[in-house]
């Protein structure tokens, strides 16, 4: 049979992989049943919905015919890079590197930090709308996480809260 969407048939690979490495690491777990679920329940349901979903991809990637056959374009090497970068800046400044003497930046400053750098991975970046968007990401989880949940998580940098 012959692959009649390649971009199609790969994302179903790619989901049906990614399910089945959650549905095999959720049975490390207790699984439970619908009424009494356990830690690997929901891991497991949701490996298997992945595995299915991947399944339904591939299959149409197989029959629906595409008009350029759904070619696999090239990397996007740069927004690959600045929101790995992003992430990896949030958790950094978030906790810390003890490590290299860096304090734990708090919250606020991480969010800002990570909006900031995952929007060079765009085409266009206008600073104003970067840092609407990233007050209101930084009220929004100050609100959900703080306020609301009550979780206990560093705001603000030891040097500006004491």
């Amino acid at each position: 049979m012959r692959i009649k969407s390649q971009a199609d048939f790969y994302s179903g690979v790619m989901f049906t992989a990614v399910g089945g490495g959650f549905a095999i690491g959720a049975t490390n777990y207790t699984i439970g049943d619908g009424a009494r679920m356990g830690p690997g329940y929901f891991p497991l349901m949701l490996g298997v919905l992945l595995v299915l979903l991947g399944a339904a991809i591939m299959f149409q990637a197989l029959v629906v015919e595409t008009a350029d056959g759904g070619k696999i374009g090239k990397w996007a090497w740069k927004p690959l890079f600045f929101v790995i970068a992003a992430n990896l800046a949030f958790g950094v400044l978030l906790g810390g590197l003890p490590s290299i003497g860096l304090p734990a930046m708090g919250m606020i400053i991480a969010i800002y930090a990570l909006t900031i750098v995952a929007s060079l991975a765009g085409h266009h970046f206008k600073l104003r709308d970067v840092l609407v968007l990233a007050t209101i990401l930084a009220v929004g989880s100050y609100i959900a996480f703080i306020w609301a949940l009550k979780l206990q998580i560093q705001v603000w940098p030891t040097f500006i809260s004491g």
